[in-house]
């Protein structure tokens, strides 16, 4: 096997189309320049991220963004919804929950649903997701 330097562009590309912890950099270069394993969209290679039923509930659209603030620390983490459903990193890195993807952000276990705010509405990712769940079922 033969090593090569990439650039940060580069990286940052390659993590927008791997699944976390299952590709591999190589894996996503065999997808991309080979036509190896699935074939069509992004979206039915990594399938759909977990804000998609949100979206689909008509509670937040792709694009918008997601904050989390740390006063202690006097810092705030910025993510954004993808067209699947994913979040996304303002370094590229996507994530299919938010839990993982606020923990790359700040190096511990946190409840990205609970403290992401969408930014948007000014509501927790949990609100939404409990009035998308609501609107599926609305008897219960």
């Amino acid at each position: 096997m033969r090593k090569i330097e990439i650039d940060d562009e580069v990286f940052a590309y390659l993590q927008r189309h791997s699944e976390p912890l299952v590709d591999t950099p190589n894996d996503v270069l065999r997808r991309q320049l080979l036509g190896e394993e699935k074939g069509g969209s992004e979206s039915l290679e990594r399938g759909l991220g977990g804000l998609m039923f949100i979206i689909e509930a008509g509670l937040a659209a792709p694009g918008d963004q997601l904050a989390h603030h740390q006063p202690r620390l006097h810092r705030t983490h910025h993510a954004k919804i993808t067209a699947d459903g994913w979040v996304e990193l303002p370094d590229g890195r996507v994530f299919e929950q938010p839990s993982p993807a606020l923990k790359a952000q700040i190096g511990s276990n946190v409840n990205g649903w609970g403290q992401y705010t969408h930014v948007p509405t000014g509501q927790k990712l949990q609100q939404l997701r409990e009035k998308a769940k609501d609107t599926q079922n609305p008897q219960s």
